[in-house]
């Protein structure tokens, strides 16, 4: 990992100079300790599934990077997205052991968008830092990040100049992605991000106002506004295990992408249309012409063949009309975005706990249900 301009060196482990530590909490009165009864100066949000091997690290690295800058005046909420490993007991092993960490218990597994919403709605941060848990997004870049919001910007995104560890196929994809949705929707996303950011709290607050159950987050931050900017720096490898995200996932989050802040594929069905109309009428114009001159006209299997390519034409465009109107239809419906089975602290910020800014409500079983 690297960082382009910024304090940090080294490919692992890089560490913040005391210096820039020093200057950091003078200029944010870090000096204060962390109490549990209101807000506190940092949240990190971190949405984990199937991560046990490489939690410790995770915690580690997070915990370390987070406390040289803020001292205890933070917290870290870690979001279990229905994890089929040992991530839960992992997760709340630390929650025991540390108060300032929070852990969160989906009731299954809702995907990466939703689970880093539920996150973004228990927060109680100024600041809200955002990244995934295989470590590939480094925590100590917390510091430079920190530098652009002191600046005057509400969101500082990570854009990955260089990703190390990931496959040619994974990187074209991905280009390819962020390529052809920038040609398609109106709002501008920046290319080659993820969610690894960090936010201020009035960006997350309208973040949390929006219920659209199609999460495409790295979208919505850039519809909200404010001064944004990039942080340039190179991915590492993953930590420990596995990417949970295959290639379905990933055309899952392209569609959600598409369908939530773009309508060129409908114009590009009614343009389809235009065009294999002007097609038809030209076939007609010549079929007519060769009528005209005495020809004979023949062509059954040429007018098979435009007849299968219409009708693939039609169920084309019938599938990009359904792929809205379901989104629609599932959005009407209102469920909640997510439901949370239970949210664990270490009994210091238990007994202490403040009411959570969130569309949230209490059910009989004693599960917190959030949309």
């Amino acid at each position: 990992m690297r960082a382009h301009g910024s304090p940090l060196a080294g490919n692992h482990g890089p560490t913040i100079s005391v210096s820039c530590i020093d200057r950091f909490r003078r200029n944010w009165n870090l000096h204060v300790p962390h109490t549990f009864s209101g807000s506190c100066e940092l949240s990190v949000v971190i949405p984990v599934y199937n991560e046990e091997a490489g939690l410790d690290a995770l915690v580690e690295r997070v915990t370390a990077a987070a406390r040289a800058i803020f001292a205890d005046n933070y917290e870290l909420i870690l979001v279990n997205d229905g994890s089929k490993d040992g991530s839960w007991a992992a997760i709340c092993r630390h929650a025991d052991h540390d108060p300032r960490i929070v852990a969160i218990n989906l009731a299954r597994n809702h995907g990466h968008q939703l689970a880093l919403t539920a996150g973004l709605n228990h927060v109680r941060g100024e600041l809200v830092f955002v990244l995934d848990a295989d470590l590939q997004d480094p925590p100590e870049l917390l510091g430079p990040m920190l530098e652009q919001v002191r600046a005057g910007y509400d969101v500082v995104y990570g854009q990955r100049i260089k990703r190390h560890g990931e496959t040619a196929f994974k990187r074209g994809t991905a280009s390819l992605f962020y390529r052809m949705l920038s040609a398609m929707v109106d709002t501008p996303i920046p290319r080659d991000t993820g969610d690894f950011r960090l936010m201020t709290r009035r960006v997350v607050d309208q973040l949390n106002a929006m219920p659209e159950r199609y999460r495409f987050i790295r979208g919505l931050v850039s519809y909200v506004g404010f001064n944004q900017t990039a942080f340039p720096y190179e991915r590492d490898p993953r930590f420990a295990g596995e990417t949970n995200y295959p290639l379905r996932k990933m055309l899952a989050l392209a569609a959600d992408a598409v369908t939530s802040f773009s309508v060129v594929p409908l114009r590009f069905a009614s343009h389809l249309g235009m065009l294999f109309g002007l097609a038809g009428l030209a076939a007609l114009v010549w079929v007519a012409w060769g009528w005209l001159r005495g020809g004979t006209v023949e062509g059954w299997a040429s007018l098979a063949a435009v007849t299968l390519i219409m009708g693939s034409v039609q169920l084309l465009v019938m599938g990009v009309f359904g792929e809205y109107l379901g989104r629609m239809y599932m959005e009407a419906k209102q469920r909640p975005l997510f439901i949370v089975s239970e949210v664990r602290r270490h009994p210091i910020a238990a007994n202490q706990e403040p009411e959570v800014a969130a569309a949230a409500i209490q059910t009989d079983e004693g599960i917190r249900v959030a949309g």
